[in-house]
């Protein structure tokens, strides 16, 4: 995007020589001689006071305040990721800070493809490395207490054609047992932008031994307000943010 200054003061001031009030005195000298063609006048013989003048000096500030910088797709991308990465899927943003990612996440949202339901590039595995609500990915697990027990190693969103989706939290129990907590469901596209994926019973694995299905189906509602071959952004029917980075 183009550079663009809202203000700019240029202060110039000049210093030169003074004018000068008094009127020069001319000093005549005429010798006695007589003027004809052979004895043109004397040259020279005028002189005039000498004036000393100070060389023209100019000053001049510049200044630019507020400068508003656009920026393309690809450093906005560059700018999102930066500000969510080792964040904990956002747990460690400020206020301020996750008012940093919604702008950025405003301005990417003007590149987004006409129909980015239709678009090949949703399919894949991503990894969900932001949420403006923690709890939205991973329900309670993510919660204040569920992370006090239950420790976020990753969580990953897995788009299969035609119409398959499985999400997966990787935690630790406790801080020695490894665990995953695992939905399966099915993507049904609304319009362009917002799908609905109704998940099934969600299944938990503890350690080499314990795994179990236990609640009961579940539904939401998913705007795709920006993808590329490197990110996918989303928000929730009730307004979370999300942002998926696709793994490599």
């Amino acid at each position: 995007m183009a550079l663009a200054a809202h203000s700019s003061a240029l202060s110039i001031s000049f210093r030169g020589a003074q004018p000068q009030h008094s009127k020069p005195k001319l000093l005549y000298s005429v010798p006695s001689i007589s003027i004809s063609k052979s004895n043109p006048p004397l040259k020279g013989l005028v002189s005039l006071p000498y004036r000393h003048h100070k060389p023209l000096r100019i000053f001049a500030s510049v200044s630019v305040s507020n400068p508003e910088v656009r920026t393309g797709p690809e450093d906005l991308v560059a700018s999102i990721l930066s500000k969510v990465t080792q964040t904990d899927g956002g747990v460690l943003l400020t206020p301020e800070e996750h008012e940093g990612v919604a702008a950025v996440a405003k301005e990417l949202q003007k590149y987004c493809v006409s129909e980015p339901v239709k678009c090949p590039l949703i399919f894949g595995e991503w990894d969900v490395v932001y949420c403006s609500i923690p709890t939205s990915p991973g329900g309670g697990y993510r919660s204040a207490l569920g992370r006090f027990f239950f420790k976020t190693k990753e969580m990953i969103q897995a788009i299969e054609a035609p119409n398959t989706v499985l999400n997966k939290v990787s935690i630790r129990a406790f801080g020695f047992l490894d665990g995953e907590v695992s939905l399966k469901g099915t993507l049904k596209a609304l319009d362009d932008k917002w799908i609905q994926v109704v998940f099934e019973p969600p299944e938990l694995r503890i350690g080499p031994i314990l795994e179990f299905r236990y609640g009961g189906e579940s539904e939401v509602k998913l705007q795709i307000t920006y993808i590329d071959d490197k990110v996918r952004l989303g928000k929730g029917s009730r307004g979370s943010l999300f942002v998926f980075q696709r793994r490599s």
